[in-house]
């Protein structure tokens, strides 16, 4: 008689575990055989210097096609980027559920309208403290403090074990715009022994010791900085951040100021959060349009392009190319907002430009004006107690956010604690177990309007351009052997100096004659052979001159 496979939860990471960004995670229910998934988040990361032209990376959901039939839904903790920001790319063909929440359920609806997008995806109502079934998971939603509104870590329950998964949270005492975290509920859940819990828990900040200043000691600290400023104000900040948006409106109204909204993103979310009534008392904001009209003393401008975007609105601005907005010598501008890892060149430049006009900036480095979601160590010892989990899988962040996690967790006194990675399968229970790269995981680059794998994208190509420029040569040889007419040749990206006593394209020039001359007539009628030789020949010449080997193509055609 054969042995009954027995029942297991585990844990899968596609993308989000040795990376910031990117975050999707599946969880397992079942025998080996015949699990049912469900999948936590479905998030970007962008790309960096070496993906030139690639905008958003997303995680290949090659796993979970090939389990389509067993992946049962898409639960949504916030809507960040790097938590949902993939939904409408990889999700419709899954033709699965999406629970969210009103707001996440709006900022997609919203993504989907300002992106053009046809596909959509079926959402269901989901809130916090209401627990609700899918397959074999119950998952309830439990209230967190983040840096965006209905922040939500998750509570899986399944017959053979719980998952705590957090989600971005922090024990920010005093949020502004919503609750704070939920640890009355924390507690209950460390405090319920019926079953064992594993936590899968936010490491972004395990590098820093003590806690996270609250919201509210940044709004004290903007609110101060606008009452005493003598002429205009300018915040940028991550449009998302709708508590920010509201400290910067309640700090205007004290100062006799009104606030003007520039920026689409801005627009569209405080837009969503006025109707979902989270800007109750707020004065409605005004348009760029109004700019002018006010005094310098009397205005607030809150903008995009805390990330150094080159078409933001602060861009612009210190551009002095915004169409609306201009700056003067002693206006104030502040960055209540950090520069996530890749864009502090973009951030620094906008800034310098500013403050060679003689413009006021202030970022965080001289005053508490922006604060971080995410938990430091203290407030992850905080959660370990309430919480009391067996088991402690670090994800949300690169290796060292991992690694330090990992070792408070030890030194904690949690029973196991699992140095997982993408694509390494956790079973959580029963009896933790760690299998490293059972799971194909990889990358997809959202290449203008094409999804693809890096080796699709042409990445590589676009790389090796950037640092070797490109020649094409293209010549016509008869059946002689000899090259009929002159060689038509594009040059791109080379250095053009006019006193070099001879030119790239004589360079050029030179060695397709001593080469050709080099080739047996007979073995000239080759094309194939001839345009190696030449590429050879070309590459090696021009890079003896630059002293670095350019891309070269050549085209040999025969009469």
């Amino acid at each position: 008689m054969a042995k009954q496979q027995q029942d297991e939860l585990v844990f899968v990471a596609l993308g989000g575990v040795g990376e910031i960004g990117m975050n999707m995670a599946a969880y397992g229910f079942g025998p080996a055989r015949s699990r049912k998934w469900i999948v936590v988040d479905c998030g970007v990361t962008f790309g960096g210097p070496n993906q030139p032209g690639i905008e958003l990376i997303m995680a290949d959901p090659t796993f979970l096609e090939e389990n389509a039939d067993d992946v049962l839904a898409l639960i949504l903790t916030h809507s960040h980027e790097d938590h949902y920001g993939a939904v409408l790319d990889l999700w419709p063909s899954f033709e699965r559920p999406v629970y969210a929440t009103a707001f996440t359920s709006a900022m997609l609806a919203a993504k989907r309208a300002a992106d053009h997008i046809v596909d959509n995806v079926s959402i269901k109502p989901m809130q916090v403290g209401k627990p609700f079934t899918v397959g074999p998971f119950t998952i309830e939603p439990i209230n967190v403090a983040h840096s965006i509104p209905e922040s939500c870590a998750l509570l899986i329950t399944t017959p053979a074990g719980r998952v705590v998964h957090t989600g971005d949270w922090k024990l920010d005492p005093h949020p502004v715009g919503g609750p704070p975290t939920d640890t009355k509920r924390f507690g209950e859940i460390g405090a319920d022994t019926s079953s064992p819990i594993a936590l899968i828990c936010d490491s972004t900040n395990a590098l820093k010791d003590g806690t996270s200043p609250s919201e509210d000691e940044v709004a004290s600290t903007i609110a101060a900085l606008i009452a005493e400023a003598p002429h205009r104000v300018v915040l940028t900040t991550f449009a998302s951040n709708v508590g920010r948006v509201i400290s910067i409106a309640r700090a205007a109204e004290q100062a006799g100021r009104q606030v003007v909204l520039s920026g689409r993103a801005l627009h569209r979310i405080s837009g969503i959060a006025r109707e979902l009534g989270m800007l109750e008392g707020i004065a409605p904001f005004l348009d760029q349009d109004e700019y002018k009209s006010l005094p310098r003393s009397k205005v607030v401008l809150l903008c995009t392009g805390s990330q150094g975007e080159a078409r933001a609105a602060i861009a612009r601005i210190s551009r002095q190319e915004h169409p609306m907005i201009d700056l003067n010598a002693g206006d104030r501008v502040i960055f209540s907002s950090w520069a996530i890892p890749g864009n502090e060149r973009e951030v620094i430049d906008i800034q310098n430009l500013l403050i060679d006009r003689g413009i006021e900036v202030i970022t965080q480095s001289d005053a508490l004006v922006h604060t971080t979601g995410h938990p430091r160590r203290e407030e992850l010892k905080r959660l370990y107690d309430l919480v009391k989990p067996k088991v402690l899988v670090p994800v949300h962040g690169e290796a060292a956010h991992l690694e330090s996690h990992a070792r408070l967790g030890r030194q904690h006194g949690i029973e196991t604690v699992v140095h997982a990675r993408n694509g390494d399968l956790v079973r959580l229970f029963p009896e933790t177990t760690h299998f490293p790269g059972e799971v194909r995981t990889g990358e997809l680059y959202l290449d203008g309007n094409v999804l693809c794998t890096p080796d699709e994208s042409g990445v590589k190509g676009r790389r090796r351009l950037m640092f070797g420029g490109h020649i094409v040569v293209s010549l016509v040889i008869d059946n002689t052997g000899r090259m009929v007419g002159a060689p038509q040749m594009a040059i791109e990206g080379l250095p053009e100096v006019e006193d070099d006593e001879e030119s790239i394209a004589d360079l050029i020039k030179r060695a397709l004659n001593g080469t050709l001359k080099s080739i047996p007539p007979k073995r000239r009628s080759d094309p194939e052979l001839v345009s190696s030789a030449l590429q050879r020949a070309i590459r090696s010449e021009v890079g003896n001159f630059w002293g670095k080997k350019p891309n070269v193509a050549v085209f040999v055609h025969g009469v």
